[in-house]
């Protein structure tokens, strides 16, 4: 590659750079707008119970004015638990207000350890969201003042309200396995006259962040929903006026809506836990809205700034007549818990649904077009056996199943670094070569495919390891950020593995673009920095392929230092992952570099040069 060819790559990392720091301030200008429009979402922070619908026999189209929970009557709440979560029960709308995951305690970046250290709370899903899981929204005449009557039965908790017209809504709510509710909600027209039952929006739950860092993070939050084929996402990013890596600038959305009458489940989920309902019969539209949260409390965090955000998920039943004295029964499992693929999936393997597609590892590039996807079940898989079966704990769990798979992929590597010797051996007959035919560049491109053919050389041979090797990095990159095992779980003075490994903070710095820094300061995270330095030791151990310019040389030698920025505030679970893997790799150069090979015995070697400092 020439000097203009070096110019462009530098040009592209810069841009690259300037494009990922406004994204990242419009991202800031966005929240901003949010917090300071809070009508423009479809629930505020005074407990608004509000949705769409229109007093028709046809689905939900047109927004109406929220319905605000009447405040004045006293709150009845129920407490029960099963051994594993505690569900705290709420008499205004009837449902779920909060579930505890008593197995689960309540764990947040260690730049927080000081502030909430040691506070006995468990993992809590729908937490402090203003509607309850399983209420029922839309029209006025199905709301009402929104307060139910809670009684206790043998199996669960019972839900009762009339409302005006001879509407009586019952919910009977039973506990099963696995982090299952039963829920049995009756629509019944208990007066003489026919009844125009409007649409329903049955309330999945409210995605919530665990923690400011999660708060930080809008990728790991939003809304999932399948069709019996696909299973599709909107995270908070998209509620945020953004879609992944798109370069669109547009305003937030406040509401996505979607389907058509084939909404087999819909989900609320956070980065490691989910509210996924699963009617009997498919709702005919999944909707979802972004609605304001409280501020963290007790976390050091600032208490200005935007309000951190959530996502609302509602499944739509279409609106009836029921004749006198007659009833509508809609019957959904709500699982609510943690998003651990082994219960997961025999959750998908009982009601056949592909419930276990809620771990959410992607689709598309995000997971090479899912074969990552593939892989990133099977090292889930692979991870949990070892740590079942060692018991050694997870961080070296990820060390194992690392050496493992470089082992697996030794012979391949080996194989490339030696076409990679052989190709730097055979350059001064490439040069003659060059020289002999340069005026017949096809005569010249032929007798330098023989060569290379006679000699074992392929000219493929660093690309081929890469790309076989790519969908197993993403399927490691996507199980990594989706596995709840490595919440809380810590390595050496990685205190959890599915968050930054923060040794302290250090104030003032403040002013670093791609989130590197925070309002607090700059977070001091040792695995990412290993991580780069392992990646700058193995680019300089790597011979640079033959005939490269020497500045091209000195570019890619640091080119790895780039991740610093993509990767410094991830979880350390990948960090070291990614250590690991590329000390792995160092190792695997220094044996095969040593290693003597008989097709070079004949080849005349090139001379070695000296890279200009």
């Amino acid at each position: 590659m020439d000097r203009t060819g070096i110019i462009v790559i530098s040009l592209c990392v810069a841009l690259l750079g300037v494009w990922l720091y406004e994204q990242n301030e419009f991202a800031k200008k966005q929240q901003a707008w949010l917090a300071a429009h809070p009508t423009a979402t479809s629930t505020n922070s005074v407990a608004t119970a509000g949705a769409t619908a229109t007093a028709t026999s046809g689905t939900s189209t047109t927004p109406i004015a929220p319905v605000i929970f009447d405040t004045n009557a006293p709150e009845q709440t129920l407490v029960l638990t099963n051994g594993h979560a505690r569900y705290t029960f709420t008499s205004r709308g009837g449902g779920l207000k909060l579930i505890e995951l008593m197995d689960y305690p309540e764990t947040v970046s260690a730049r927080w350890r000081d502030a909430v250290h040691n506070s006995g709370k468990f993992a809590s899903l729908n937490t402090q969201a203003a509607v309850p899981v399983l209420a029922v929204l839309g029209d006025a005449s199905l709301v009402g003042d929104g307060n139910f009557v809670l009684t206790p039965t043998a199996t669960g908790v019972r839900a009762d309200k009339t409302l005006a017209g001879g509407l009586v809504i019952s919910k009977q709510f039973s506990f099963s396995s696995n982090y299952l509710v039963n829920a049995d909600v009756t629509l019944q027209n208990t007066s003489d006259q026919p009844l125009l039952l409007p649409p329903q929006e049955f309330v999945v739950g409210t995605a919530t962040p665990m923690d400011v860092d999660d708060a930080n993070a809008p990728q790991t939050a939003g809304a999932l929903w399948h069709d019996g084929t696909n299973t599709t996402s909107e995270p908070l990013m998209y509620f945020q006026g953004a879609s992944g890596a798109s370069c669109s600038r547009a305003l937030p959305h406040p509401e996505y809506r979607t389907g058509a009458a084939n909404v087999v489940w819909a989900a609320a989920h956070n980065q490691f836990f989910a509210m996924l309902a699963m009617p009997k019969q498919p709702a005919v539209e999944m909707v979802a809205r972004s609605v304001p949260l409280p501020r963290f409390q007790d976390t050091g965090a600032a208490t200005n700034g935007p309000l951190p955000m959530g996502v609302q998920t509602a499944m739509v039943f279409p609106g009836q007549t029921l004749t006198a004295n007659s009833s509508a029964e809609r019957q959904i499992v709500l699982f609510a818990g943690p998003k651990e693929f082994r219960t997961l999936a025999a959750i998908s393997d009982e009601y056949k649904n592909n419930a276990d597609q809620v771990m959410n590892f992607g689709s598309g590039f995000a997971t090479f077009w899912g074969v990552g996807t593939f892989f990133a079940k099977l090292l889930l898989s692979g991870m949990n056996a070892i740590h079942d079966v060692t018991r050694i704990g997870y961080g070296w769990s990820i060390v194992v199943i690392t050496i493992l798979i470089r082992a697996l992929f030794w012979p391949l590597t080996a194989a490339s670094t030696r076409s990679m010797k052989r190709m730097q051996a055979l350059q001064p007959e490439v040069n003659a070569l060059k020289e002999k035919y340069k005026d017949d560049q096809q005569k010249l491109m032929q007798k330098q495919m023989e060569l290379w053919k006679q000699h074992g050389v392929s000219p493929m041979s660093g690309c081929w390891p890469m790309m076989i090797q790519m969908p197993v990095f993403f399927g490691f990159f996507t199980m990594i950020r989706s596995a709840i095992e490595l919440r809380g779980a810590s390595f050496l003075w990685a205190s959890d593995l599915s968050k930054p490994d923060t040794l302290f903070m250090i104030p003032g710095i403040t002013f670093l673009p791609f989130n590197l820094s925070t309002p607090e300061g700059l977070p001091f995270n040792l695995l990412p920095l290993m991580m780069v330095s392992v990646m700058l030791w193995q680019s300089h151990l790597t011979p640079p392929s033959p005939g490269m310019d020497p500045a091209q040389q000195k570019m890619m030698r640091w080119l790895p230092g780039i991740f610093i920025l993509f990767l410094y505030n991830y979880s350390s679970g990948l960090a070291l992952y990614m250590t690991v893997s590329t000390l792995a790799s160092v190792i695997q150069t220094k044996l095969t570099k040593n290693l003597k090979d008989p097709a070079l015995k004949n080849a005349k070697l090139a001379p070695a040069t000296k890279s200009k400092k």
